[in-house]
């Protein structure tokens, strides 16, 4: 524990103002509590255990609230909306929420708060910082990270005498020769549900050199993009399990388990789901592999999952702004890293200590994603599950052997009218 004392009196060090907050707030040495809204989470679960250590240092109580997802955006959305300041620190989804927080000033701004030299904001990813800044003003600290990632059977690949896979057009063939050589096999699973396939997709989108906009201007129907959906179409309709439509992550996942597919593709996070001995014949199976290339090389998402941020109408800014500065300090990433979620600090991935819960060749992988990744994996929206569920069509069309370029096209007049609505 004096590695975390030791960070969290610098911390306490720190500046006494949260200057970017405006006035009204009560000084940190005078805030006898502060309330934090966390998310059901793994994360959640292993910084409760060391909060005693804050509230010791600090002399504050931190009265933790935990819902799911959907519990969640349901109380943020009445409370904040209202003005609420029985909220201090929120646990938020930068890429779901944060457009719709910055644009409703439900945030507050933490520019010049992460600006502190003590606290090394040039530490974080730079596409983990970008999902946490709008409009040049950071509005949430990034703390947990995920990329995409190949799933691979070693065992169902040696059978088909295939090797693992660099460019998406190998995948594809991969896939093809497993379907055809290895019996009850399917040479690839993945997400296939129209609005849970889209962050998936975003992956092969951006590989072929594509994007959802380009300066308010939709791009869905770009060659590029058709070329991205009919890829990921024709994978799941020619070598994936039947009803892929109806396929969230846990069905994809289902598949993999079952050792009844040679790939899977989805989010890092989720490996444990790969190799749980009590879920998995892959256990020991299992390897992993960086994103292939398309046309424009290699550019998987990595995006921040969930951030840490502020209440506008907080009236405990300030030690707020210390108890993010704490759970998000080189150390605090460190240890949550080692409990297994990944954090979004060069540092800790530099360092050995913070990859000894992953299985090495996925470090690996990680950290060479982490390098080249997209910092969004759906459109940067406010309305996103509208816009997600636009842009999902043609991954449903694709699938369905239906025309591509005509969805693509009918979604590119959807998308667009979308955003011209969202302007004003």
């Amino acid at each position: 524990m004096v590695r975390g004392t030791a960070a969290l009196a610098t911390v306490l060090a720190g500046s006494l103002l949260l200057s970017a907050c405006g006035g009204g707030d009560k000084p940190a040495s005078e805030t006898k509590e502060i309330k934090v809204t966390m998310a059901n989470h793994v994360w959640t679960t292993e910084i409760q255990k060391v909060i005693p250590e804050f509230e010791r240092q600090s002399g504050i109580k931190v009265n933790v609230t935990t819902l799911g997802e959907s519990q969640l955006s349901d109380q943020y959305n009445v409370k904040l909306n209202a003005g609420t300041n029985e909220i201090d620190v929120m646990m938020y989804r930068p890429l779901q929420e944060g457009r719709q927080f910055a644009k409703n000033k439900w945030v507050a701004d933490l520019t010049q708060n992460t600006s502190e030299a003590d606290y090394d904001w040039g530490d974080f990813q730079e596409a983990a910082k970008a999902s946490t800044t709008i409009d040049g003003k950071v509005v949430g600290v990034p703390l947990i990270t995920e990329r995409q990632v190949v799933y691979y059977n070693k065992d169902i690949l040696a059978q088909a005498g295939v090797q693992p896979p660099k460019t998406l057009d190998e995948l594809e063939t991969a896939a093809k020769t497993i379907k055809e050589k290895v019996p009850d096999t399917y040479g690839i699973s993945m997400r296939g549900q129209r609005a849970a396939a889209v962050t998936q997709f975003s992956s092969f989108l951006y590989s072929e050199g594509g994007d959802w906009s380009t300066d308010g201007k939709a791009t869905v129907n770009t060659p590029e993009a058709v070329r991205a959906y009919t890829r990921y179409g024709s994978l799941l309709k020619n070598y994936g399990p039947p009803g892929a439509t109806n396929m969230n992550w846990p069905d994809a996942f289902a598949i993999y388990q079952q050792g009844k597919a040679g790939f899977l593709i989805d989010a890092d996070s989720l490996y444990k789901n790969a190799i749980d001995p009590a879920k998995s014949k892959a256990t020991n199976s299992t390897g992993y592999l960086a994103f292939p290339a398309g046309s424009a090389g290699s550019k998987p998402y990595n995006v921040t999952s969930w951030a840490l941020g502020v209440n506008n109408d907080s009236e405990a800014k300030e030690a707020s702004w210390q108890f993010i500065k704490w759970a998000t300090s080189k150390d605090l990433t460190l240890r949550m890293q080692q409990a297994g979620t990944p954090g979004a600090r060069a540092s800790v991935w530099a360092d050995p200590q913070g990859t000894t819960s992953f299985p090495a060749e996925l470090a690996q992988v990680i950290q060479e994603q982490s390098k080249v990744g997209i910092g969004h994996d759906r459109p940067e929206v406010v309305q996103v599950g509208k816009a997600r569920d636009i842009v999902g069509g043609p991954i449903v069309a694709s699938i369905g052997g239906q025309d591509v370029a005509g969805s693509a096209g009918t979604a590119q007049q959807e998308f667009q009218s979308f955003l011209d609505g969202e302007k004003r």
